[in-house]
């Protein structure tokens, strides 16, 4: 395991929710919203370019003047166009989805386009893409006591999503929010999901390529009502990060599955010391490593890179 962080000094003093994209052959990119504290006025979408040389300065890629940016998902589609899904607004409840969209991988980027009211896009985990193009997201949307996972499909690479949904859990209330996606080799599309008040990951399973979703149900995968995010890798292992508790953001451990999620090992830890370790982002490179990014005690993202030949060994 190697690991390092994205930047060293910030002109923030707090930053949480990164995302990890692969723009090209060796080329990273990172997202994360960062500012005086979360949900202040001046949080804003930073972005960092990792290539030979390191981690860029952090540079500012998004914002809304007197109203915090929250939760960006980086997206490479395969037309090659990356995509910087992102919310703004006072508060989850209040929140627009907008984008930009690059086509030089990363080095330049439209103007910000904002969704329809209703309309999120991914609301914190990249995307899966199916072989027609469709881009399938997993969305969600906080309530004050109702919490509920959305499935969002676009067939024009990004520029417009229709909402399919709710997805919950029968019976709690308070729900599930924030759905990684991954497929089945039989075609099913799972999502797994982090859960307020239930103190487990969730699941929920579709056969019809997100038309229409299982009730959600209780993994025995613990969840401390903190975000997750997994990887198929090529060869169809599940790499799965997450917070195997149920009270805290510690420690920070990645389980493998190799039965389509039946079934679930933790295999190793990234973070085991007191604080807050969260809201991991994961991905597989073209050269086959696995990249993981995540929040450092609120004050920075750390990247780390494994490789999932050395994890499947101890599934």
């Amino acid at each position: 395991m190697e690991s390092e962080f994205i930047f060293d000094k910030a002109p923030f003093r707090s930053c949480h929710a990164s995302t990890i994209a692969e723009a090209e052959p060796g080329k990273l990119l990172a997202a994360w919203f960062g500012g005086s504290g979360e949900g202040q006025q001046d949080v804003r979408i930073w972005l960092s370019c990792r290539d030979a040389t390191g981690w860029s300065l952090p540079e500012v890629v998004a914002e809304e003047k007197s109203v915090p940016c929250w939760n960006p998902v980086l997206f490479r589609s395969s037309s090659g166009k990356l995509m910087l899904f992102y919310k703004a607004g006072a508060n989850p409840m209040s929140w627009s989805g907008w984008v930009r969209f690059s086509h030089d991988g990363g080095s330049t980027w439209t103007a910000p386009h904002l969704y329809p009211a209703g309309i999120l896009g991914p609301i914190k985990n990249k995307p899966i893409q199916l072989q027609d193009g469709t881009i399938v997201a997993g969305t969600s949307v906080e309530c004050y006591r109702a919490w509920a996972c959305w499935i969002e499909k676009s067939q024009d690479d990004g520029q417009s999503f229709r909402r399919i949904g709710p997805i919950i859990v029968p019976g709690q209330p308070y729900g599930i929010i924030q759905p990684t996606l991954y497929r089945c080799a039989d075609g099913r599309i799972v999502m797994l999901c982090r859960s307020r008040q239930i103190g487990r990951i969730c699941r929920s399973e579709s056969r019809d390529a997100g038309e229409t979703w299982t009730p959600a149900q209780p993994t025995e995968l613990p969840n401390p009502n903190s975000g997750i995010d997994l990887v198929r890798t090529g060869e169809g292992l599940l790499v799965l990060v997450y917070n195997p508790t149920t009270r805290g953001r510690s420690p920070l451990s990645i389980a493998v599955s190799k039965d389509e999620g039946q079934t679930w090992r933790k295999v190793l830890d990234l973070e085991t010391a007191p604080g807050e370790f969260s809201y991991p982002s994961i991905i597989q490179g073209q050269d086959g490593r696995l990249h993981i990014c995540y929040t450092w005690q609120r004050l920075r993202i750390k990247h780390v890179l494994l490789d999932p030949m050395k994890l499947s060994r101890f599934a």
